[in-house]
Protein backbone atom coordinates (compact mmCIF):
# COMPACT_ATOMS: atom_id res chain seq x y z
CA UNK A 1 0.00 0.00 0.00
CA UNK A 2 2.57 2.22 1.03
CA UNK A 3 4.17 1.33 -2.36
CA UNK A 4 1.22 1.84 -4.32
CA UNK A 5 1.03 5.63 -2.68
CA UNK A 6 4.67 6.60 -3.11
CA UNK A 7 4.48 5.91 -6.78
CA UNK A 8 1.32 7.80 -6.81
CA UNK A 9 3.07 11.11 -5.43
CA UNK A 10 6.13 10.73 -8.05
CA UNK A 11 3.79 10.70 -10.50
CA UNK A 12 1.87 13.61 -9.51
CA UNK A 13 4.91 15.30 -9.22
CA UNK A 14 6.34 14.59 -12.45
CA UNK A 15 3.08 15.80 -14.00
CA UNK A 16 3.06 18.71 -12.42
CA UNK A 17 6.72 19.72 -12.74
CA UNK A 18 6.07 18.95 -16.83
CA UNK A 19 2.88 21.17 -16.55
CA UNK A 20 5.32 24.15 -14.82
CA UNK A 21 8.09 23.27 -17.75
CA UNK A 22 9.47 26.93 -19.22
CA UNK A 23 10.34 26.77 -22.59
CA UNK A 24 12.13 30.28 -23.50
CA UNK A 25 12.21 31.88 -26.33
CA UNK A 26 15.78 31.78 -27.43
CA UNK A 27 15.59 27.62 -26.45
CA UNK A 28 12.30 27.14 -29.04
CA UNK A 29 13.77 29.55 -31.80
CA UNK A 30 17.44 27.63 -31.70
CA UNK A 31 15.07 24.40 -32.22
CA UNK A 32 13.15 25.03 -35.25
CA UNK A 33 14.93 27.58 -36.66
CA UNK A 34 17.27 25.27 -38.80
CA UNK A 35 14.45 23.06 -40.27
CA UNK A 36 12.32 26.55 -40.90
CA UNK A 37 15.72 28.19 -42.69
CA UNK A 38 16.06 25.10 -44.45
CA UNK A 39 11.93 25.28 -45.61
CA UNK A 40 11.52 28.65 -46.49
CA UNK A 41 14.79 29.19 -48.67
CA UNK A 42 13.24 26.81 -50.89
CA UNK A 43 9.78 28.01 -51.00
CA UNK A 44 11.88 31.60 -51.78
CA UNK A 45 13.93 29.97 -54.37
CA UNK A 46 11.41 28.85 -56.15
CA UNK A 47 9.44 32.34 -55.91
CA UNK A 48 6.81 30.81 -53.76
CA UNK A 49 6.10 33.98 -51.33
CA UNK A 50 2.60 32.68 -50.17
CA UNK A 51 4.53 29.35 -48.69
CA UNK A 52 6.98 31.16 -47.71
CA UNK A 53 4.93 33.27 -45.11
CA UNK A 54 2.91 30.49 -44.61
CA UNK A 55 6.19 28.52 -43.34
CA UNK A 56 6.85 31.42 -41.22
CA UNK A 57 2.76 31.64 -39.49
CA UNK A 58 3.57 27.82 -38.46
CA UNK A 59 6.75 29.05 -37.56
CA UNK A 60 5.86 31.37 -34.88
CA UNK A 61 1.98 29.91 -33.93
CA UNK A 62 3.23 26.39 -33.84
CA UNK A 63 6.87 26.42 -31.82
CA UNK A 64 7.19 30.04 -30.69
CA UNK A 65 3.91 31.20 -29.52
CA UNK A 66 3.68 30.65 -25.70
CA UNK A 67 7.27 30.62 -25.09
CA UNK A 68 8.99 32.99 -21.96
CA UNK A 69 10.93 35.76 -24.09
CA UNK A 70 14.22 35.92 -22.34
CA UNK A 71 14.49 38.67 -20.02
CA UNK A 72 16.73 41.18 -22.08
CA UNK A 73 18.25 43.73 -21.19
CA UNK A 74 18.37 46.78 -23.76
CA UNK A 75 20.78 50.07 -23.91
CA UNK A 76 18.48 52.47 -24.49
CA UNK A 77 19.99 56.16 -26.01
CA UNK A 78 18.84 57.71 -23.09
CA UNK A 79 22.31 55.20 -21.58
CA UNK A 80 19.72 53.61 -18.98
CA UNK A 81 18.60 50.12 -19.48
CA UNK A 82 15.71 48.63 -20.24
CA UNK A 83 15.40 45.05 -18.61
CA UNK A 84 11.86 43.85 -19.58
CA UNK A 85 11.53 41.93 -16.34
CA UNK A 86 11.05 45.50 -14.57
CA UNK A 87 7.80 46.06 -16.94
CA UNK A 88 4.91 45.52 -15.51
CA UNK A 89 2.81 45.55 -18.70
CA UNK A 90 2.34 44.12 -22.07
CA UNK A 91 5.26 45.07 -24.68
CA UNK A 92 5.44 45.61 -28.33
CA UNK A 93 8.98 45.39 -29.38
CA UNK A 94 10.08 46.27 -33.15
CA UNK A 95 13.62 45.68 -34.55
CA UNK A 96 14.80 48.11 -36.97
CA UNK A 97 18.56 48.57 -38.43
CA UNK A 98 19.09 52.40 -39.44
CA UNK A 99 20.46 51.42 -42.77
CA UNK A 100 17.27 50.19 -43.65
CA UNK A 101 14.87 52.34 -44.71
CA UNK A 102 11.53 52.56 -42.71
CA UNK A 103 8.91 52.59 -44.56
CA UNK A 104 6.92 56.32 -45.09
CA UNK A 105 4.12 56.82 -42.24
CA UNK A 106 5.58 54.33 -40.04
CA UNK A 107 7.40 55.89 -37.05
CA UNK A 108 3.92 58.58 -37.07
CA UNK A 109 1.59 55.94 -37.40
CA UNK A 110 3.37 54.00 -34.19
CA UNK A 111 4.39 57.55 -32.40
CA UNK A 112 0.48 58.12 -32.48
CA UNK A 113 -0.05 54.63 -31.38
CA UNK A 114 2.44 54.46 -28.19
CA UNK A 115 0.27 57.50 -26.89
CA UNK A 116 -2.55 56.15 -27.64
CA UNK A 117 -2.29 52.45 -25.93
CA UNK A 118 0.53 54.28 -23.06
CA UNK A 119 -1.17 53.04 -20.28
CA UNK A 120 -1.67 49.41 -21.89
CA UNK A 121 1.67 48.85 -23.88
CA UNK A 122 5.25 49.72 -23.65
CA UNK A 123 6.63 50.52 -27.07
CA UNK A 124 9.92 49.30 -27.41
CA UNK A 125 12.07 50.22 -30.75
CA UNK A 126 15.39 48.26 -31.14
CA UNK A 127 17.77 49.29 -33.77
CA UNK A 128 20.57 46.77 -34.58
CA UNK A 129 23.41 49.76 -34.71
CA UNK A 130 25.95 51.60 -32.94
CA UNK A 131 24.82 53.79 -30.18
CA UNK A 132 25.76 57.07 -31.97
CA UNK A 133 23.82 55.75 -35.49
CA UNK A 134 20.38 54.96 -33.45
CA UNK A 135 20.54 58.24 -31.88
CA UNK A 136 20.53 59.99 -35.42
CA UNK A 137 17.42 58.19 -36.02
CA UNK A 138 15.74 57.90 -32.30
CA UNK A 139 14.66 61.87 -32.45
CA UNK A 140 11.72 60.82 -34.91
CA UNK A 141 10.13 58.54 -32.46
CA UNK A 142 8.30 60.45 -29.36
CA UNK A 143 8.74 60.05 -25.60
CA UNK A 144 6.47 57.12 -25.42
CA UNK A 145 8.70 54.99 -27.51
CA UNK A 146 12.06 53.34 -25.58
CA UNK A 147 14.25 53.33 -28.41
CA UNK A 148 17.34 50.81 -27.94
CA UNK A 149 20.16 49.36 -29.80
CA UNK A 150 22.17 46.27 -29.85
CA UNK A 151 25.19 45.64 -31.95
CA UNK A 152 27.83 42.97 -32.01
CA UNK A 153 30.95 45.07 -31.81
CA UNK A 154 29.57 45.98 -28.47
CA UNK A 155 29.89 43.50 -25.26
CA UNK A 156 27.47 41.52 -24.08
CA UNK A 157 24.77 42.28 -27.31
CA UNK A 158 26.48 38.92 -28.99
CA UNK A 159 23.40 36.95 -27.59
CA UNK A 160 20.75 39.27 -27.79
CA UNK A 161 21.35 39.91 -31.95
CA UNK A 162 22.22 36.11 -32.34
CA UNK A 163 18.62 34.94 -30.88
CA UNK A 164 16.58 37.88 -32.53
CA UNK A 165 18.50 39.46 -35.36
CA UNK A 166 20.24 36.70 -36.31
CA UNK A 167 16.61 33.93 -36.80
CA UNK A 168 13.68 36.12 -37.60
CA UNK A 169 15.53 39.38 -39.44
CA UNK A 170 13.90 42.61 -39.45
CA UNK A 171 12.26 44.55 -38.85
CA UNK A 172 10.19 42.28 -37.02
CA UNK A 173 7.66 42.84 -34.52
CA UNK A 174 7.31 40.73 -30.78
CA UNK A 175 3.84 41.23 -28.88
CA UNK A 176 4.40 40.00 -25.05
CA UNK A 177 1.93 39.68 -22.46
CA UNK A 178 2.73 40.92 -18.94
CA UNK A 179 4.35 37.62 -17.91
CA UNK A 180 6.71 37.95 -21.15
CA UNK A 181 5.19 35.64 -22.73
CA UNK A 182 4.87 35.49 -26.87
CA UNK A 183 1.69 36.19 -27.57
CA UNK A 184 2.44 37.05 -31.96
CA UNK A 185 5.36 38.15 -33.92
CA UNK A 186 4.32 39.70 -37.55
CA UNK A 187 7.38 40.30 -39.62
CA UNK A 188 7.68 43.63 -41.42
CA UNK A 189 5.23 45.99 -42.41
CA UNK A 190 3.20 48.08 -45.43
CA UNK A 191 5.49 48.06 -48.72
CA UNK A 192 4.36 51.13 -50.06
CA UNK A 193 5.49 53.00 -53.64
CA UNK A 194 7.59 56.04 -53.27
CA UNK A 195 4.94 57.72 -54.72
CA UNK A 196 2.75 57.14 -51.38
CA UNK A 197 1.88 60.85 -50.24
CA UNK A 198 2.38 61.27 -46.23
CA UNK A 199 -1.24 61.21 -45.20
CA UNK A 200 -2.35 57.86 -47.52
CA UNK A 201 0.95 56.34 -45.83
CA UNK A 202 0.63 57.55 -42.40
CA UNK A 203 -2.91 55.92 -42.32
CA UNK A 204 -2.24 52.40 -43.77
CA UNK A 205 0.34 52.09 -41.18
CA UNK A 206 -2.01 53.32 -38.61
CA UNK A 207 -4.45 51.12 -39.42
CA UNK A 208 -2.48 48.30 -39.84
CA UNK A 209 -0.28 48.29 -36.54
CA UNK A 210 -3.70 49.50 -34.38
CA UNK A 211 -5.71 46.41 -35.29
CA UNK A 212 -2.55 44.42 -34.20
CA UNK A 213 -2.40 45.68 -31.49
CA UNK A 214 -6.00 45.27 -30.74
CA UNK A 215 -6.27 41.73 -31.45
CA UNK A 216 -2.42 41.35 -29.71
CA UNK A 217 -4.39 43.23 -26.50
CA UNK A 218 -7.32 40.78 -26.78
CA UNK A 219 -5.23 37.30 -26.43
CA UNK A 220 -3.06 38.32 -24.09
CA UNK A 221 -5.38 38.74 -21.48
CA UNK A 222 -6.36 35.02 -21.46
CA UNK A 223 -3.37 33.05 -20.00
CA UNK A 224 -0.85 30.95 -22.71
CA UNK A 225 -1.85 27.45 -21.38
CA UNK A 226 0.04 25.56 -23.92
CA UNK A 227 3.76 26.42 -24.65
CA UNK A 228 5.42 26.39 -27.08
CA UNK A 229 7.14 22.76 -28.26
CA UNK A 230 10.76 22.15 -28.85
CA UNK A 231 11.97 20.03 -31.48
CA UNK A 232 13.58 17.20 -30.58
Amino acid sequence: MRLIILLSTVLLLQSSFAQDKVVYFSDAIKSNIKKYNSQSDKAYRQGDIEAGQALFDSLVQNKLVGSKFDDYSFKSVNSRKVKLSKIKKPVFIITYSSWCVIPKGEIQALNKLARKYDDQVQFIAVFWDTKTDTRKIARKFNHKIKVCYANESYKNDARIVATLKHTLGFPTSYYLNSNLEVVDIKRGGIQLPPSTNAKTAFDMNYRLFNERLSIFLEKQQTPVSQLASVAE
